[in-house]
């Protein structure tokens, strides 16, 4: 096997390299769906997992990639980021494996242990992976192209993924009528089949070329290059953002699938087709938001897309008062609709901002340092949810509007806060103190939300008109004088004819 880097890439191999980077995305996407998010936590629940053991689940991922401080010498010292990331990539997806022999080998008391120490060991391993592959793809992928390549790929991926979802929903709920075996064994199917989905992923990684690392002018300590993206004053401004957005996120974030699967107790073929809609509008939207990315800025698409998600967050308190109503369903569907819209924004633009800010040569340790706080904050906001959750499952808080006669009385709640209710709420409040933390992030291009929101609709009418709801909301954001303007153009137009 030869891991040969080139001084320059020829055109030819730029498009060849770009065209197996959106492959490694659609195989990357197939194994991460089977094997985390919803799946896994799942799994965990199958094994008897309490809301700690989730928080802890949710949080060994983003904790792990701490592990990219080590990786940042690795890369640095060695400068063969494509042998580090496929060596890395084959070892990490190797755990994918035992993670499925669990139900098989292990009881399920201990299962759980195994599940979260192999879990570590995958994720810790893979955050070598994230370190040099963010480094190689700062270098491989024109930049003027970055939003738009990037929208790509995650579309491309997107497919197989939303598939896989419904599919594997409908598997798992249709499976211990036609087997007669435990769920749990459903789960060990999905994680096998994502192992396989990975080995694929390393094959196509191998193919992809190198370009050699720039040197620095002067080699630059190991410490000093840890400390130089928190010297750097408008980056240090985008990582406390970025810490203080996952914080918001992930401490509600993990408890979704808890919340549908337990409170409302939902199945799962429910709760992969609520998935799917979401994702079904994120492989919509995503290629939009990096087409705005790409010609105003990336942090204009985060204010727009980080607003719509905390919105979302909040709406979720409200899918039950106390219990399930009449309302539940539709506003979940609305929920995970713009969830979608919001997440591909979100995604796209997180990553691209840290990309377009780091300075060419420093990416290892920029991206490094970047992840570094992400990781800190996703981390721990989904432990500290699982520490405080049965606290505040014994709490209530509600609202209720009351009206009597002197022969009834009428009582409507209008606001009901319960157990993971409140997590949702907090991950609101903080979320919209990180949106402002962002404000004072300086990109080139940055525009006001109102452009953002008007060139959203502007590329995307044809499609709101097909998503009604969605279709509601471009009117909210249009204005009487903009009707009048329109009727102005149409006059003029059939004049002209």
């Amino acid at each position: 096997m030869r891991f040969d880097t080139k001084a320059e890439l020829t055109d030819q191999d730029v498009q060849s390299g770009l065209k197996n980077v959106v492959r490694d995305g659609i195989t990357s996407q197939t194994m991460l769906t089977l094997t985390s998010g919803v799946f896994l936590i799942a799994y965990a629940l199958e094994m008897g997992a309490s809301n700690l053991a989730i928080g802890i689940i949710a949080a060994i991922p983003p904790l792990s990639q701490l592990f990219q401080i080590p990786s940042i010498y690795l890369v640095e010292k060695y400068r063969a980021r494509k042998k580090i990331t496929f060596f890395s990539a084959v070892t990490s997806r190797f755990f994918l494996l035992l993670i499925a022999l669990i139900p098989f080998f292990v009881s399920m008391r201990n299962g759980l242990i195994m599940l979260t120490t192999m879990l570590l060991l995958h994720t810790s391993i893979n955050a070598v992976v994230v370190c040099s592959w963010n480094s190689w793809m700062r270098d491989l992928v024109p930049q003027d192209r970055l939003g738009t390549f990037f929208s790509t790929r995650l579309k491309y991926s997107l497919i197989p993924a939303m598939l896989l979802s419904l599919s594997a929903g409908l598997f798992i709920d249709a499976w211990e009528n036609y087997t007669g075996l435990e769920v749990v064994f459903c789960y060990s199917v999905l994680f096998v089949l994502g192992f396989f989905a990975g080995m694929i992923g390393t094959a196509i990684i191998y193919r992809i070329p190198e370009p050699k690392m720039v040197r620095p002018e002067q080699r630059i300590p190991f410490l000093e290059l840890l400390t130089n993206p928190f010297k750097d004053r408008n980056y240090k401004k985008l990582i406390m953002f970025l810490g203080s957005w996952n914080f918001a996120v992930n401490l509600a974030a993990p408890f979704f699938t808890v919340y549908l699967l337990r409170r409302l107790n939902y199945g799962m073929g429910v709760v992969m087709g609520l998935t799917v809609l979401s994702q079904f509008t994120y492989f919509t939207f995503v290629r939009v938001w990096g087409r705005i990315a790409d010609r105003f800025s990336n942090k204009s698409v985060l204010v727009v897309s980080g607003n719509l998600f905390m919105i979302c967050i909040l709406l979720w308190t409200f899918t039950t008062l106390p219990e399930k109503y009449f309302l539940t369903m539709p506003l979940l569907i609305v929920i995970h609709v713009f969830m979608g819209v919001s997440i591909a924004g979100i995604a796209l633009s997180s990553g691209n901002i840290g990309l377009k800010l780091a300075p060419k040569g420093e990416a290892t340790s920029y991206l490094a340092a970047h992840n570094l706080i992400n990781s800190m904050a996703a981390g721990f906001a989904p432990i500290i949810g699982g520490t405080f959750a049965d606290f505040f499952t014994k709490r209530e808080f509600s609202w209720a509007i009351s009206w009597s006669t002197p022969r009834d009385a009428f009582m409507f709640e209008t606001l009901n806060f319960r157990g993971l209710d409140f997590f949702f709420f907090f991950a609101f409040l903080i979320g919209l103190y990180s949106l402002h933390r962002l404000s004072i992030v300086q990109e080139t291009g940055d525009v006001k939300e109102k452009v953002v929101i008007d060139e959203f609709f502007s590329m995307t009418s044809n499609k709101l008109r097909n998503l009604s709801t969605a279709g509601g909301l471009r009117y909210m954001h249009q204005f009487p004088e903009r009707f009048s303007r329109s009727k102005r153009r149409r006059k003029k137009g059939n004049t002209n004819k």
